[in-house]
């Protein structure tokens, strides 16, 4: 499915999110709180929006995707590696950070993923994590809902491919309770562990550094 959306991908995530995407990736990398010239893992990097922010932070970003047709379709200089985010081809401890933007539901088995980045990332590392959220605001959730099933569907179907967009807003029911999911993270070795919603509630950020 992402390989078939990938071509158009960047175009659609800016037009349906009004260019907020952007700026969430930013407000994620500003989370980091790192050294310069620090190596970053992006987790499912997609086409590379992530490492062309990372890069322009001053840190050494490095992709990872499942999807070959994403990872064809970068548009960034950073290394790129094809991989599972349960099984990375990464050493132990090797990377200072890593992030991920709006992948988090679509992996099989979360719990698994946390302790994979628990493994990657060196003691006093950090993460920051980014996906699509349903605000606490009973209006607002009502106005997203709206907007996310079925304008995001309209949109996708119009420039790229119907089902995968009907997917991408079912796929949000996928995601943990935010509770289990900062539990999960501690238990897979990590520490000051948060998490804020973005814009209203239409996304969430969570970060955390690894213990040592």
């Amino acid at each position: 499915m992402f390989d078939t959306i990938a071509p158009r991908y960047d175009l659609i995530n800016r037009i349906m999110t009004f260019r907020l995407d952007v700026k969430w990736r930013r407000k994620a990398i500003e989370a980091l709180q790192l050294p310069d010239g620090s190596t970053i893992l992006d987790l499912a990097t997609g086409t590379g929006d992530f490492c062309r922010e990372l890069d322009d932070a001053g840190y050494r970003s490095i992709g990872a995707d499942f999807s070959f047709g994403m990872l064809a379709a970068a548009r960034t200089s950073a290394p790129l590696v094809q991989g599972d985010g349960m099984r990375l081809p990464v050493a132990d401890g090797a990377v200072d950070g890593v992030t991920c933007g709006f992948a988090l539901r679509n992996f099989v088995d979360l719990d698994a993923v946390f302790v994979e980045l628990g493994r990657v990332v060196r003691a006093g590392g950090r993460i920051a994590l980014l996906d699509a959220s349903e605000p606490d605001n009973p209006l607002a959730r009502v106005g997203h809902g709206f907007y996310f099933g079925t304008v995001v569907p309209l949109i996708g179907g119009l420039l790229s491919d119907k089902r995968a967009y009907a997917y991408l807003p079912r796929s949000l029911a996928y995601l943990p309770p935010r509770d289990e999911m900062l539990s999960s993270l501690r238990e897979a070795g990590f520490a000051d562990v948060s998490h804020r919603q973005l814009t209203v509630g239409a996304a969430q950020l969570i970060t955390a550094t690894r213990r040592a």
